[in-house]
């Protein structure tokens, strides 16, 4: 079980540990889990346990309000995706939901109460162009202006700079691939879109289950800053044990892992859940992903980095350790994703900017 000090992350662990929380625990639960964005997937989590009568009145109106924002985060992705598909009909290939979305139309658990911010989708690279064209005439501009941050996203990274509807305000991220070009892992993207599933009555695809997994762990823990860690590790979480009720998922998510270069993510994936929240990992699989553990200093290393990292970026599980944890984790996913020649001007240049009160990408 986890180290760290999160009253959210041991209800998540084990909902029936709820029973037991005073009133004066009860405000601090709320707040750690407003913070980590995990305040009306703990609405769900009440419900799904048949825990709503022990929620006490002052905080049974905050997952209300939290459960209300969700419902109509989901309405909004529902529509968005929509308009996405109706942008990108003459675009050849398919257009393959990411993340939050993809769990969305799904219907999946790791979906109840789940907000975000954006909509990630995943094209074909030699689509990337017509796609841009094609959102841009149905009303998606870029949020980057600036020639440099055009550079960085176009010559280096996976994705498009983020666009922004001009009416709705709404966010999109269009990648092709789950990792930059230059990162360290190098995942083939044809072989994510070969094995994606259409989403029933969409018109839409989805990463098969294994995917799914990896692309969330690679994610969170070789691309991710942790702005909202934890949030990630309980999507991981609830990911693993819907799929894993089907017993071929396990070979298959070990065995997709070795073909797209993913297998330390994956470790990271399996130790970290089950260190939090104690998901329930077949042995055989444990004893797999082995090969892909760091050595064992550097393993401790992680592990004290990944304790603080991971929790809420709240009060209660803050210190002087947790930020440096936290500064070490952001530095490590920017090695991870550029090589040094590339890093180190990319963050100057960042750190000039900051200084300057410009908003950084």
């Amino acid at each position: 079980m986890m180290r760290a000090s999160s009253l959210t992350a041991r209800v998540f662990a084990h909902p029936e540990t709820i029973r037991s929380v005073t009133l004066e625990d009860w405000d601090l639960l709320i707040r750690q889990s407003r913070r980590a964005l995990l305040l009306a997937q703990l609405d769900a989590l009440i419900h799904d346990h048949g825990l709503a009568d022990t929620v006490p009145e002052p905080a049974r109106k905050h997952l209300d309000s939290a459960r209300a924002l969700a419902e109509q985060n989901e309405r909004i992705v529902h529509w968005e995706t929509n308009r996405i598909l109706r942008a990108l009909r003459g675009v050849a290939g398919p257009v393959v939901l990411l993340k939050g979305a993809a769990y969305t139309m799904l219907g999946l658990p790791a979906a109840r109460g789940r907000l975000f911010s954006d909509v990630d989708i995943l094209v074909p690279k030699d689509r990337i162009d017509a796609a841009e064209r094609s959102l841009m005439e149905h009303g998606w501009m870029s949020m980057h202006h600036d020639a440099y941050d055009q550079r960085y996203y176009r010559q280096w990274m996976h994705e498009l700079p983020p666009m922004r509807h001009v009416r709705r305000r709404t966010v999109l991220d269009v990648h092709h691939n789950i990792l930059p070009e230059t990162a360290s892992l190098h995942p083939d993207p044809a072989r994510l879109l070969e094995a994606a599933r259409p989403i029933d009555g969409t018109g839409l695809y989805a990463p098969e289950p294994a995917d799914m997994v990896l692309h969330s762990a690679t994610h969170l823990f070789h691309d991710g800053e942790l702005e909202h860690g934890l949030r990630d590790l309980v999507d991981l979480d609830s990911l693993l044990r819907h799929f894993g009720r089907e017993e071929q998922f396990w070979s298959r998510l070990v065995e997709r892992a070795e073909q797209l270069d993913l297998m330390r993510p994956l470790y990271y994936a399996l130790r970290y859940t089950h260190r939090f929240l104690d998901s329930v990992v077949p042995k055989d699989v444990r004893l797999c992903v082995r090969s892909a553990a760091p050595m064992t200093a550097a393993g401790a290393l992680m592990d004290a980095l990944f304790d603080r990292g991971l929790s809420p970026h709240h009060p209660s599980c803050d210190s002087r350790a947790t930020g440096i944890a936290r500064w070490a984790l952001y530095v490590r996913s920017h090695m991870l994703r550029m090589p040094p020649h590339l890093l180190v001007p990319h963050l100057v240049r960042k750190s000039i900017r900051r200084r300057k009160g410009a908003t950084a990408e």
